[in-house]
């Protein structure tokens, strides 16, 4: 047999045409699922690898909340941070309210300068406020105008319903806030309007994560307000070398509690533990979806490499016929390699058509990303590759076979 006849390896199929239908559409599950399994894998990896906006080896993180109220509040915390500067390595400080996938998210509303009513063309806006140095020691890139003066600051007043934002005369924005109002223009020295007043812009910054980001990485619609915060709670905030960064945790935990034991301390951390907190669901998922995806095409590929095994033993007399009437082990080879082609081709066909319709009903009913069209030949060639691998070892018995077999089983 010099020539491979499709015809003869349809015929063939035709015969035995339950179980190359029941591995056809075991194929055709598997690539359906493989597709958006392997998308999804992607979509979440990128949202865990989503940028901060900060200097994330350099942040050591530490919460803390006093167990009874105080009168003085910013006293307390101007306090802790003296006593946190003075520790050896530590590069600055400061007490913020909330940080990147902290979860503790401030909104409000934003219109154009001037606007009055239900003006078009608002923005929700991400609130972050902290004391001064808050951008520098978060290692936010100013890319226009200028940081906040000492003399910008006011309480955020929080017992009065959070009324400080009414005395908040200037903003920072980021570049997609500026870009949203001021397209192709300038952002500095001009205005937006939140809770009914119109706020001058001093600075643009490049880019700042959201304290809970969504699935989808959308525009970047934070701002920074210079409001020291007045709640008993807060992060400090430390900044030092990452080699520093542990000792000066421990040290300052210390520190914190020698200045007033009335108070419940976090674990000194990195800010990099902190975004391995907020993503720990995703990072399991993926560990699920990786683990279901491989186990599929494990038990598609033994299907594949079983059902090739039985049709060598089923006809061990016919190959040793066509080795006996001049068929080469490369012949016998690639007959079998041809018919598992055909076979994983119908099933990739139908797998395709099935991985379009599962994504649409993904997108429908868990508002997942539509699935991008390079997955589609991408997993058409994975299954082809698979089935070929896991039809080599069979098929390259059934080449081994030789001609005497034939005159064996007469």
């Amino acid at each position: 047999m010099r020539e491979l006849s499709i015809r003869l390896i349809l015929a063939s199929l035709r015969r035995h045409r339950l179980v190359a239908l029941l591995l056809l559409l075991q194929v055709a599950a598997t690539c359906a699922v493989v597709c958006n399994v392997s998308a999804m894998v992607v979509h979440r990896l990128q949202r865990m690898s989503m940028p901060s906006g900060v200097d994330e080896n350099t942040l050591e993180l530490i919460g803390a909340r006093d167990l009874q109220p105080h009168t003085d509040v910013l006293a307390r915390h101007q306090a802790d941070l003296a006593s946190l500067r003075a520790i050896p390595g530590v590069q600055s400080v400061v007490a913020v309210d909330s940080l990147p996938f902290s979860r503790d998210t401030w909104q409000v509303g934003s219109k154009p300068a001037g606007a009055t009513g239900d003006a078009s063309g608002g923005l929700s806006l991400i609130l972050y406020n902290g004391t001064p140095g808050e951008l520098s020691t978060l290692g936010v890139k100013l890319i226009a105008g200028h940081d906040f003066a000492a003399s910008d600051y006011v309480p955020m007043r929080v017992q009065d319903n959070y009324s400080g934002l009414n005395d908040v005369g200037s903003l920072i924005v980021s570049r997609d806030v500026a870009e949203h109002y001021f397209p192709g223009r300038s952002a500095v020295g001009r205005q937006i309007r939140i809770d009914n007043r119109d706020r001058l812009i001093i600075g643009v910054f490049d880019h700042m994560g959201s304290p809970s980001p969504g699935s989808m990485q959308g525009p970047d619609n934070t701002v920074f307000a210079p409001m020291l915060p007045d709640d008993t709670g807060v992060t400090y905030v430390l900044r030092c070398r990452p080699r520093d960064c542990d000792a000066a945790g421990r040290k300052a935990s210390d520190l914190l509690l020698a200045n007033a034991g009335d108070r419940l301390l976090e674990a000194p951390k990195r800010f990099s533990d902190l975004r391995k907190e907020f993503f720990q669901r995703d990072q399991t998922m993926v560990g699920l979806l990786f683990a279901s995806a491989l186990g599929l095409l494990f038990v598609t590929a033994l299907g594949i490499a079983g059902l090739a095994t039985f049709w060598v033993q089923q006809r061990t007399r016919t190959i040793g016929i066509r080795r006996a009437i001049g068929a080469t082990r490369g012949d016998i080879l690639r007959y079998f390699q041809t018919e598992n082609f055909l076979i994983v081709s119908g099933g990739i066909v139908l797998g395709l058509v099935l991985a379009v319709l599962l994504n649409l009903l993904l997108m429908r009913q868990y508002e997942l990303p539509r699935l991008p069209l390079y997955y589609l030949p991408v997993g058409a060639l994975g299954m082809w590759l698979l089935g070929q691998l896991a039809v080599l070892s069979p098929a390259l018995r059934a080449a081994a076979v030789p001609p005497v077999v034939a005159t064996r089983s007469v």
